[in-house]
């Protein structure tokens, strides 16, 4: 099969040249694609469904080459010289597991190869130490068997010194097998020495079906070997017709697009890695993982602020002896922060295929491989555009969310009834927590009474209609209910949203307790009043008589004698909770004062805002924010209020005194009204009426 997919192949560079030289082209050798041009001459191919199908032929092919008495004698010649597959810590997650289960080799068996440390790439094969891992092997007895390096590693597109490995693996006699996304690039006229290397391996795997966005296409692996019979027992051919018609779905697809189609696909996608690699290069804290030698088709990029930056807030923060604590506390902070960006840039611009990933040096990442998506999603230069304009839109709530951190922890931290929640798994400002009074933080059982704080809290905060986002999160660890606060692009302060948070969540408490004090005080003045109106019965029926109870007898009697009894009741102050007679209502027609209620609980007012200033925010700084006259009429306005409010006590001493301002009342005017203000006195307290001077008869 793998011959006939040549010959097509062939027959298709044929018609390509003549079409060529027919509209006067002139065709150059360097700009045909991959095998067309040779550049993995004499190579077999096998398809396969699974891509990992292919390398574990391989190494079945490997094994039969290496140990000639493996046909006969099986296990017992591995268990005598035990082979060594390596592969590299970038290899994706599972392919050692795999093959061992395939081959029916113990784990053992695989070496990890650590990437680089100090010098390149951290996510290229370290060749220095592999080496010193085969010279260890071979000491030991074993047999070095296979390599897998990497021509773009799965997380970051990475390519391994697939020239140095080539040299280290014909040393020892190992297979050298590639594989990876970047494989695709030696369709175009330009190629990498790194990844032009890979024709010189002995197989490499290849997956044409996303690289082109064709469905239900096999992939292929390219392998060089000469012995028919045992390729035929590893399984890499064979004379089955089902097996032989898996090539049909791919020679048609590519037969469809075409040698142009082919090569505009590929060409199309490294165009956008590299726009989009430029684009953020511009963009400030963002950090791109590239390789050092070319651009990979890749791209790899993290939300990334300097801790000892120019920000005032991470200068106080940052302390000698917190300093490794920081660190990391903050790393793990971007690392929250870019799996909200990434889940953000997928929302927003779909078609980018963007996926988020975690890497063990860097951390949490976005990224961006168009040869694997692009071509399914249509992506295009557009797209990458408003990818990078999406992403500079987010930065300022990136890096004020991340400021503010630090700060909220420290407020909350020192504001008494609040408790900070270190949530590792929220992107915004932070989590807090009251602590009520009846809060026992040893039980795992639900808080009624806190979900009921929290419940209002969360209503009040919103009701304040500020730009921050307030919610009620899930149980996280013991805490039974906590209020997260979301991300911010603005300067708040943290200041006061603490103080508003403490302050108004003890509110609520109290509104609460005293709801239920007065219930209760309620309750057990219903209970008294009632033992009070029955004793009350009793005592009329014992002053009235028996004789007046009954109903002709009691008829005549009061008709002849009436009762002067007095109306008694009882009535039920809320103000002092007790329980008091209506003796003085009826006879004096007043109802006593009572005792002077208790302030009713309420919140801190807040430093004064300007108009038009949301909630949190911090006020403008300098005098220069308001214009002098805005600020003289503001303080005039306050001044007419507050004399406003100071009574008729303040007018009538402004009024009576000896140094008036223009249109002041005349000394007549000001006897006037002291008589008139006397005269009203007079009539609330019912005193005799005073003869009114001739000035105002």
């Amino acid at each position: 099969m793998g011959k006939n997919l040549k010959e097509a192949m062939k027959m298709l560079e044929d018609s390509q040249r003549r079409t060529a030289e027919e509209n006067g082209k002139k065709i150059v050798s360097g700009d045909i694609p991959g095998p067309l041009q040779g550049r993995y001459e004499n190579g077999c191919a096998y398809f396969h469904e699974e891509e990992r199908e292919g390398l574990a032929k391989i190494c079945r092919l490997a094994i039969h080459s290496r140990y000639e008495d493996f046909v006969v004698d099986g296990f017992n010649v591995l268990y005598n010289k035990k082979p060594v597959i390596y592969l590299s810590a970038a290899a994706r997650p599972g392919l050692g597991q795999y093959l061992c289960n395939q081959l029916g080799l113990p784990f053992p068996c695989l070496c990890r190869v650590p990437c680089n440390t100090m010098f390149g790439s951290q996510h290229q094969m370290d060749v220095a130490f592999l080496e010193k891992l085969i010279k260890d092997d071979v000491e030991r007895g074993r047999l070095p068997l296979l390599l897998v390096a990497n021509a773009g590693t799965a997380a970051v597109g990475h390519t391994d010194k697939i020239g140095r490995l080539k040299e280290l693996c014909e040393q020892y006699g190992m297979w050298l097998h590639v594989e990876g996304v970047n494989l695709a690039t030696l369709a175009l006229g330009y190629v990498s020495s790194s990844v032009l290397a890979a024709t010189k391996c002995d197989s490499m795997t290849m997956t044409p079906g996303p690289w082109l966005g064709l469905p239900a296409v096999p992939a292929v692996t390219l392998y060089k070997h000469d012995d028919p019979a045992l390729t035929l027992v590893a399984g890499l051919t064979s004379n089955k017709p089902a097996d032989k018609l898996r090539a049909l779905p791919l020679w048609l697809s590519l037969q469809y697009l075409g040698l142009d189609g082919i090569v505009e696909k590929i060409k199309h996608a490294c165009q956008l890695s590299q726009r989009l690699q430029e684009n953020l290069k511009k963009v400030n804290h963002i950090k791109i993982l590239v390789e050092d030698e070319l651009s990979s088709p890749v791209v790899v990029f993290r939300f990334f602020q300097e801790l000892a930056g120019s920000d005032p807030v991470f200068k106080a923060v940052l302390a000698p002896n917190t300093a490794p604590s920081t660190v990391s506390r903050e790393r793990h902070s971007c690392d929250v922060l870019n799996r909200w960006l990434g889940e953000q840039l997928k929302h927003l611009v779909p078609v980018s295929g963007l996926t988020v990933m975690d890497l063990e040096a860097e951390g949490t990442c976005v990224r961006f491989s168009p040869l694997m998506t692009a071509a399914v999603l249509g992506t295009r230069g557009e797209d990458v555009d408003q990818l990078v304009a999406c992403i500079q839109s987010k930065l300022p709530v990136l890096s004020c969310t991340l400021q503010l951190r630090e700060e909220f922890k420290q407020e909350v931290e020192g504001t008494a009834g609040l408790l900070y929640v270190d949530d590792p798994n929220w992107p915004g400002i932070g989590v807090v927590r009251y602590e009520h009074a009846n809060d026992d933080k040893s039980s795992l059982k639900s808080d009624p009474e806190g979900e009921k704080i929290h419940a209002g809290l969360l209503k009040k905060l919103n009701e304040l209609e500020s730009d921050l986002t307030f919610k009620m999160g899930p149980e996280y660890k013991s805490m039974k209910s906590c209020l997260y606060i979301g991300m911010t692009s603005d300067d708040i302060d943290i200041s006061e949203l603490v103080e508003t948070i403490a302050v108004t969540a003890r509110e609520i408490e109290e509104n609460s307790r005293l709801l239920e004090n007065m219930t209760e005080v309620v309750r057990k003045g219903i209970q008294e009043a009632q033992v009070e109106l029955q004793k009350a019965n009793e005592e009329r029926l014992l002053e009235e008589g028996v004789l007046r109870q009954i109903p002709v007898v009691g008829s005549v009697l009061n008709w002849f004698s009436p009762v002067q009894a007095l109306q008694k009741g009882r009535t039920f102050n809320l103000t002092a909770g007790s329980l008091e007679s209506t003796e003085p209502i009826y006879v004096y027609k007043a109802q006593g004062a009572g005792v002077t209620p208790p302030p009713t609980p309420s919140s801190i007012r807040t430093k004064q805002r300007f108009p038009g200033q949301k909630p949190f925010k911090r006020s403008p700084r300098g005098s220069d924010a308001l214009s002098e006259t805005s600020s003289v009429s503001h303080i005039d306005d306050v001044e007419k209020v507050e004399r406003l409010s100071s009574g008729p006590e303040h007018v009538t001493l402004e009024a009576n005194s000896p140094e008036g301002h223009p249109g002041a009342p005349t000394p007549q005017k000001a006897d006037q009204t002291e008589d008139l203000q006397k005269k009203a006195q007079c009539s609330e307290d019912d005193c005799p009426q005073v003869e009114e001077p001739e000035s105002l008869r």
